[in-house]
């Protein structure tokens, strides 16, 4: 046989002893190395830890892994291992029916803190003190981060790509490591493609077999596949799975908790797979068991689909089997759902998923709140609930490193509900000098005695504080995103940054919480909450602390009402000022403005066709000139003129 001629490589599929080539190419292969999210080699993992809450119990108490254990919180449970979920024990018992249907069943109740005390406790008579008693879930949350950090201690220093779902799960995207290994084992992946050229082919895997040791296996959407060769997918999700068990094994072997993994090419494929077999197991779906592993499971099961926008596609076509689906052209789909929510539906229950594992670990914002049963009566037991809230806050504060200036919040809110009625307040943090316990529960105090001077706000039904705002390091500047607020935002952030927090506490109007008027598939979900993630269960309910456009307006006539002295009046858009300086920062904002607006292109012809809003792309052009208000566009601010173009 004539030797290989200069150009090609002698592990080149074309010089390969007649065997088939790799449906995969060279660019593809490379592509895992960046973590592209279309490569179809990707890995991404779903690590979900069993029964967590009752597994943190059992670890601190030295539990045996088979005796039946319960979470309770006052008379109701919110976690149950499984030793007990075998005698029909679910959350929807109570303390009573859970031990009547096992008799060894321990009913360990959270830590709470106490009216009074500064810290947390593990206390054996909470469950009948719930008017004096706060439930506390940092036991979990300190044992969720130690088990994060461990999880980052596995992976290479240079690849982790690690996003923290909730308290108890994280996804990893292993493609940079898997590419890594892959090279390492594989001589031949380091030559050069035949002619340079990266659409070329891989060579297959020099292997015909799989070791997949105790993974479990979705099995192939055809039998008779089995027996094929592997290709580079099955070993990139092979070399992934060994990964995933070695760091499930070191979680087990440090901090002595079980979890379940799913290995797969996305997101949503691992997710549904770490769900499939629990506890204490993991599951691989290759790319070829993908149609197998989704054709049994409702649609209704997948994330995004298990509420309003699940109960629509259901309503439409009168099912919820992914199989029956799949026969479903996209074009229907489109006309039923819209185009961008249709389209997304129709690659979702093909297991198609290209959103990225997002390295957000850092917590946004953070929530102590209380529901009072029954409520309280008095400013003095409002301020020993404030106390414990602070030392809640400021526990978990030292944590993220704001000692240590690493992390600190700029925000305090506080929100006060009685008789269906909410009152809230805000207010800045002092910036520039090392935050204090005390600090945050002056501020706190102070909120509650402007609420209080509102009288009627007895009784009190519950309370909640709430930090926000987080920034890394400790800086007295204002970035350019000052600059971009309007009127009287402008101006809180302005004072905020002068260390006069006590005089932003703002009255915030009674509202009822505002949500996104967006189209498409986004408003089908839920928004993305900015707490921790962690599920408070004791009287937390969400609040929206956003500076609105709305909630600004009506602080500006909040302070007229207050007989605030407006002596200064901008005369491009009529917002009342307070004093020069003032006046000042707002001219700063409309001069940013309009750069910004100027490096769009807003005041050019940078494309050739207006723009055309959702609602009038099927109007005629009549209708859409009126929607405008006429032949111009947008109407002229005072001081602003047209440019006339040649």
């Amino acid at each position: 046989m004539s030797s290989p001629s200069p150009g090609f490589q002698v592990s080149s599929p074309v010089h390969g002893a007649g065997r088939r080539k790799s449906q995969f190419t060279y660019r593809q292969l490379g592509m895992l190395a960046s973590y592209s999210t279309s490569s179809p080699l990707r890995v991404v993992a779903h690590i979900d830890l069993d029964a967590f809450y009752a597994q943190c119990e059992m670890v601190r108490l030295g539990i045996d892994e088979e005796q039946p254990l319960a979470v309770q919180q006052w008379q109701g449970l919110i976690a149950i291992n499984y030793p007990a979920r075998k005698f029909g024990i679910g959350r929807h018992c109570t303390v009573t029916e859970a031990k009547r249907l096992c008799s060894n069943l321990i009913a360990q109740h959270v830590a709470t803190w106490k009216e009074g005390q500064e810290k947390w406790a593990y206390h054996p008579d909470a469950p009948s003190h719930i008017g004096t008693h706060k439930v506390s879930l940092d036991p979990y949350r300190l044992q969720s981060r130690k088990i994060l950090a461990l999880i980052k201690q596995c992976l290479p220093n240079n690849m982790q790509k690690v996003e923290k779902a909730s308290i108890d799960e994280v996804f990893i995207d292993l493609s940079a490591q898997v590419h890594s290994i892959l090279l390492q084992r594989f001589s031949e992946l380091t030559d050069p493609p035949p002619y340079d050229d990266p659409t070329e082919k891989l060579p297959l895997p020099p292997i015909t077999a799989l070791d997949w040791q105790v993974d479990v296996l979705v099995d192939l959407d055809h039998a008779e596949t089995e027996v094929d060769d592997p290709d580079w997918d099955d070993v990139a999700i092979l070399i992934g799975s060994e990964i995933v068990r070695d760091i499930r094994a070191e979680i087990r072997r440090t901090l002595h908790y079980t979890c379940s993994a799913g290995i797969a090419s996305n997101k949503m494929l691992s997710k549904l797979g770490s769900g499939h077999k629990k506890p204490n197991q993991q599951t691989v779906i290759r790319n070829r068991a993908v149609g197998r592993f989704l054709s049994d499971m409702k649609f209704t099961k997948i994330r995004n689909l298990g509420g309003k926008l699940g109960d629509q596609v259901k309503s439409a076509f009168n099912t919820e089997s992914i199989e029956e689906m799949l026969h479903v052209p996209v074009e229907q789909l489109k006309l039923k759902l819209g185009d961008e929510t249709g389209l997304w539906f129709y690659d979702t229950i093909r297991g198609i998923d290209l959103s990225e594992v997002t390295s957000r670990t850092q917590i946004k914002s953070m929530l102590s709140a209380k529901s009072f049963q029954p409520s309280i009566t008095a400013m003095e037991q409002a301020i020993k609930w404030l106390r414990i809230f602070v030392a809640d806050i400021f526990s978990r504060l030292v944590e993220e490193g704001v000692l240590e200036h690493k992390r600190r919040p700029k925000t305090i809110h506080l929100h006060h509900r009685s008789a269906g009625q909410t009152r809230s307040r805000s207010s800045g943090i002092p910036q520039g000098k090392p935050l204090q316990e005390i600090i945050l529960f002056d501020l706190a105090k102070h909120m509650m005695a402007q609420i209080v001077n509102e009288g009627r706000v007895w009784p009190c039904a519950n309370l909640s504080l709430s930090v926000g705002g987080f920034e890394d390091g400790v800086t007295g500047n204002m970035g350019i995103s000052t600059f971009l607020l309007k009127g009287d935002e402008a101006r809180v952030s302005r004072v905020t940054s002068r260390e006069s927090p006590l005089d932003l506490a703002s009255h915030e109007p009674q509202e009822k919480k505002m949500r996104l008027e967006s189209t498409g598939i986004q408003r089908f979900f839920p928004k993305k909450e900015t707490s921790t993630g962690e599920d408070e269960e004791d009287g937390k309910e969400a609040f929206d602390v956003a500076h609105t456009h709305e909630r600004v307006k009506q602080r500006v006539s909040d302070s007229r009402s207050r007989q605030v002295s407006i002596d200064y009046m901008c005369s491009r858009c009529n917002a009342g000022l307070e004093s020069a300086e003032a006046l000042q920062h707002h001219n700063d904002w409309h001069m940013a403005k309009d750069l910004q607006d100027e490096e769009r292109g807003k005041s050019t012809f940078a494309s050739s066709k207006p723009a055309v809003p959702r609602g009038q792309r099927n109007a005629t052009p009549t209708s859409r000139k009126k929607a405008s208000g006429g032949d111009g566009g947008k109407k002229l601010e005072q001081g602003q003129s047209r440019l006339k173009f040649g």
